[in-house]
């Protein structure tokens, strides 16, 4: 029977402001926009609605303003079926992301921390029995550092796996990094982190990285699927699924919330990125970042197209 523990999510919770336009502007530069949206995001609120949409269970530990943002996020979460009985409201204004997209599904965000920036060590403590229950926890960079750094130690001390999407990309020290049962960046991310400008293989790449403390590493490709490697000995190419991409936004959280859930659900890790391959695939063939998220009737739908 599978492991059904709860997976948590402690992360960043915004609003997204998304203009569309025939091209992403250079400094300095105004271009006339084709639509906008709004549309509910941040790193953890996206990884924790794709958990919930895939019906796994997921609670998430962050905050929201006391402003009509924060209202409509959480009830966005409630609806999608996360647990927001740990989710905090702070004065002023919630997190804001605000994102240009062009045609070719190609992005460029600036996000204002707001009320995610107030997620401090004391509200990982208020939610310890979250956290000690838990089967997973997922966290990102869009909270302070020392917010994920006592995550991770309270994470090591309960004997709670951790999965650390290393974006946006920013200093870590060691002990982060070595505390994380699941080290999941991008090809960008990895070359910040390995201190690369030039792309290298993604086995080299993947080695470097668990070079540097984690467990594992799920290096993520983009359109060339993803790259597995652990301390036993895994090593394994992940391909992706080929589709028409219209908005790349979140396809990351797509992937690190459907790749803990295949885990929780008792695959293996090649499995599960598999899995998570197909749930990215499906989301970047939508507008937004939420409601891109696919459920497991679709995942399945397109593993079982593409079956072998």
């Amino acid at each position: 029977m599978p492991n059904r523990k709860p997976i948590v999510v402690v992360g960043s919770i915004n609003i997204d402001l998304v203009a569309r336009a025939q091209r992403i502007p250079v400094a300095g530069e105004t271009v006339t926009g084709l639509d906008f949206q709004t549309h509910h995001g941040g790193k953890g609120a996206n990884q924790a609605v794709a958990i919930a949409r895939l019906g796994y269970p997921v609670s998430m530990i962050g905050r929201t303003g006391d402003d009509a943002f924060g209202a409509q996020l959480r009830d966005g979460l409630s609806s999608a079926g996360v647990d927001i009985s740990a989710i905090s409201i702070s004065e002023g204004s919630s997190g804001i992301a605000v994102i240009i997209v062009s045609p070719s599904g190609e992005n460029v965000i600036v996000v204002t921390p707001g009320a995610n920036r107030l997620v401090t060590p004391s509200d990982i403590d208020a939610h310890i029995d979250l956290i000690r229950n838990a089967g997973l926890v997922l966290t990102q960079l869009e909270i302070p550092l020392a917010t994920v750094d006592h995550l991770t130690a309270v994470c090591e001390h309960e004997g709670i796996p951790l999965m650390l999407d290393p974006a946006p990309a920013s200093e870590l020290p060691a002990s982060i990094i070595r505390r994380t049962r699941w080290f999941t960046p991008n090809e960008t991310e990895a070359g910040f982190y390995l201190k690369s400008p030039h792309a290298e293989y993604p086995k080299e790449m993947a080695d470097s990285l668990l070079a540097l403390g984690p467990e594992a590493v799920v290096l993520k490709l983009g359109a060339r699927g993803a790259y597995l490697a652990d301390r036993q000995g895994l090593a394994q190419q992940i391909d992706s699924f080929p589709v028409h991409a219209v908005d790349t936004t979140a396809a990351g959280d797509a992937f690190n919330g459907a790749f803990a859930a295949a885990l929780m659900l008792g695959n293996t890790p090649a499995e599960a990125a598999r899995f998570a391959a197909a749930a990215a695939a499906i989301s970047v063939t939508r507008p937004g970042a939420q409601p891109s998220m696919p459920t497991m009737s679709e995942v399945q739908q397109l593993l079982n197209r593409n079956h072998g």
